[in-house]
């Protein structure tokens, strides 16, 4: 099983998402620990190969987090939040610029651990 590790404040964040979104999110994240992948993870395009994202719901809203499995023998939580976009399903256009910005500064450090 891959160890679970979280970039900036991500895991602050889901904390923060209603018990049952966090369910969610925790569940399709341990799938991608042990290689499989959840009904509610999907490729999210434009951040490059490896990049997934995870959607979940409920009364109060649409919360996503954004995570990898390509690096090493981790999945990386890069990036979670509410979705606020008034564009249907689309990424908001923020989150996907401070994703790979936070990512690309965390990766680094964690890939030189390695």
């Amino acid at each position: 099983m891959k160890k679970l590790t979280w970039l900036a404040g991500s895991r602050s964040s889901v904390k923060s998402f209603p018990a049952g979104v966090q369910d969610d999110i925790g569940y399709a994240l341990y799938a991608a620990q042990v290689g499989e992948m959840s009904a509610k993870a999907k490729p999210l395009h434009g951040l490059g190969g490896g990049v997934m994202e995870i959607a979940a719901q409920d009364a109060s809203g649409t919360y996503r987090a954004v995570y990898t499995v390509s690096i090493g023998d981790s999945v990386y939580v890069i990036h979670a939040f509410q979705k606020k976009s008034k564009s249907g399903i689309a990424t908001p256009q923020p989150e996907m610029d401070l994703g790979p910005a936070a990512s690309q500064i965390s990766l680094r450090s964690e890939v030189k651990k390695c």
